[in-house]
């Protein structure tokens, strides 16, 4: 059976083996710290509940889950999280029964964009003098043609595959997550460049994953690391490119 409503991912990283699926979850929250294996996983929405598997993950914020039927499905994991709760259809019931709620006042919403709409026309009805005064009257100056903006910098052609890169933490820093309760944790880097071959990136972000907070990093520390490098603005900030997954992050210590 075909699934209509899925997100069918156009890249997304797959899970090397389970050791580093195990990993993942973790840092989702989907599994406790102390998980030594994964569990099964359900999707829920518009009555179905669907057994799963996760898969991979395009970044921090979406992982990629696969159904029986091997069709591939976007979500971000927190979403996934609440879907395992047990009364999670209930509460989607309840959300159900307060849209309907919301439905039922709009008449009367209707009946004040009537109103407005009446005083509208009113308005427009002016008398023919009041309209021969306006046109003879003098024309103000219109005003200046707002400067063209700037030309945006062309975007970088970025490697499609894991590539050596260093940088410099700049900021650590929170982004709203509309799935969760708390907020997503960040690290912003500057002086981002990839060694090899080798590109000036500028500025770019990854997750704050319980991972990279083991290596206790400061602003100011520079690092290398293997990753892929994704075009992704950050929610908020001037950051247009995104590091996804980082291994093998070193400190380089000042000589």
């Amino acid at each position: 059976m075909v699934l209509a409503f899925t997100i069918q991912p156009e890249t997304y990283t797959s899970f090397e083996d389970e050791a580093e699926q195990l990993e993942q979850c973790k840092a989702w929250g989907l599994l406790s710290e102390k998980a030594a294996k994964t569990k099964a996983f359900y999707y829920k929405n518009n009555g179905m509940n669907l057994p799963c598997d996760i898969v991979g993950l395009v970044d921090q914020m979406t992982a990629v889950i696969a159904f029986d039927n091997k069709q591939l499905h976007c979500i971000h994991p927190s979403y996934l999280k609440e879907m395992q709760a047990a009364n999670y259809s209930q509460r989607l019931t309840v959300a159900s029964d307060e849209t309907a709620g919301t439905e039922a006042a709009e008449p009367e919403t209707e009946a004040l964009v009537a109103a407005v709409d009446s005083i509208s026309i009113a308005d427009d009805s002016a008398p023919a003098d009041q309209e021969e005064a306006e046109a003879k009257a003098p024309k103000t100056k219109q005003p200046k043609e707002k400067a063209a903006k700037k030309e945006k910098a062309p975007k970088l052609e970025l490697p499609e595959d894991k590539v050596k890169m260093i940088a410099t933490v700049q900021e650590f820093t929170t982004v709203p997550n509309n799935f969760s309760d708390n907020d997503d944790e960040v690290i912003i880097y500057e002086a981002v460049s990839i060694t090899d071959p080798a590109m000036e990136i500028g500025t770019a972000w990854s997750s704050h994953s319980n991972t990279l907070k083991k290596l206790e990093l400061e602003v100011g520390d520079t690092v290398t690391f293997e990753c892929k490098i994704v075009a992704k603005k950050l929610s908020k900030h001037p950051v247009p490119y995104k590091i996804n997954n980082p291994a093998k992050m070193q400190k380089v210590t000042a000589e």
